[in-house]
């Protein structure tokens, strides 16, 4: 049974503020700004009021709303998971949560015998990451790690890996092989969350609202303010 659904997309990972209105997995409308500093306080209400308004919609035209689900900013996901929550506590919709990295990597058209691996950028040489294949199906869980010259060494034997995000330059620095490929501008957006929400609907895989909280991966973070 197909779910033709119109869901609000928060992104707020990282810099970037990013807000989609969705239907049946395709963006219809996107606005974003990634500013030099965190602005999602400022930004967010005002993108989500404005995409409304230029869809022609009001917030009782929705059906779901998604949020990114981390890893990332403490302060960027907090901010986005608790508009969302107030969103879904106040209008009585289902809660999507989307995992950031795999957004991240549905950014990247891979060939076949390719890898995608979203890198965040943590703290010094640290990096959120997860690894994905060309068609996105993830074959590495999400990690908080350091990055070193022996990263990644047991995809060596792939064509070409992509490595992707603000974590990126870090990992360029010590990752000399030829395989690697890098783009350290790609940033999470809200567009690439409409095909992952989108298809958690349709299987009503729904977050409790009222006990939902980011993957902050806060373990790791601890850690690394003992040292």
């Amino acid at each position: 049974m197909a779910f033709m659904a119109k869901i609000l997309n928060l992104e707020t990972a990282t810099t970037n503020c990013s807000v989609s209105i969705s239907e049946n997995g395709k963006t219809l409308f996107l606005k974003e700004n990634n500013a030099l500093e965190y602005s999602h306080s400022e930004q967010l209400h005002v993108f989500i009021k404005e995409l409304l308004d230029e869809a022609s919609l009001s917030f009782m035209d929705l059906d779901a709303i998604a949020v990114s689900m981390g890893p990332g900013s403490y302060t960027g996901l907090r901010i986005g998971v608790s508009a969302a929550k107030g969103l879904c506590f106040s209008l009585d919709l289902p809660l999507i949560s989307v995992p950031t990295l795999e957004s991240m990597a549905r950014q990247i058209k891979a060939g076949e015998d390719e890898l995608i691996i979203p890198v965040l950028d943590a703290r010094r040489m640290e990096v959120y990451s997860a690894v994905f294949d060309a068609r996105y199906q993830e074959i590495r869980e999400t990690r908080a790690e350091i990055i070193n010259e022996d990263s990644y060494k047991e995809y060596l034997e792939t064509k070409k890996i992509h490595l992707v995000g603000n974590g990126a330059a870090k990992c360029a620095e010590v990752l000399k092989q030829p395989n690697f490929v890098f783009n350290t501008e790609l940033m999470p957006s809200a567009n690439e969350m409409a095909s992952i929400a989108h298809n958690r609907y349709e299987r009503q895989d729904f977050e409790d609202v009222a006990y939902f909280e980011p993957y902050y991966l806060k373990d790791f973070v601890l850690q690394g303010k003992k040292s």
